[in-house]
């Protein structure tokens, strides 16, 4: 079974839970007991999301970046170097 498909009847059984007739007690217990899954499971997921998305960016940030044009223009005629 899927990590996805596991956090989605995990989902389902804190959702029935309290609709269950069982003591108060239980339902609490088992309320967190699936609720600690839940964080562990959603938690693989995303940290296999992350590093897949490492794999494929070569571990680079996507995003704008911002340049000086005039410096930049130095750097290609062989003048200053771009300060940082």
């Amino acid at each position: 079974m899927s990590q996805e498909s596991l956090i989605f009847f995990i989902g389902l059984l804190v959702f029935i839970t309290p609709l269950l007739g069982i003591p108060y007690e239980w339902k609490v217990w088992t309320c967190m007991a699936l609720g600690v899954l839940l964080l562990i499971l959603g938690y693989r997921l995303r940290r296999a999301a992350y590093l897949r998305s490492l794999e494929t960016t070569q571990g680079e940030r996507q995003g704008d970046a911002f340049v000086e044009s005039h410096a930049l223009a130095d750097v290609q005629r062989g003048g200053a170097e771009i300060r940082t």
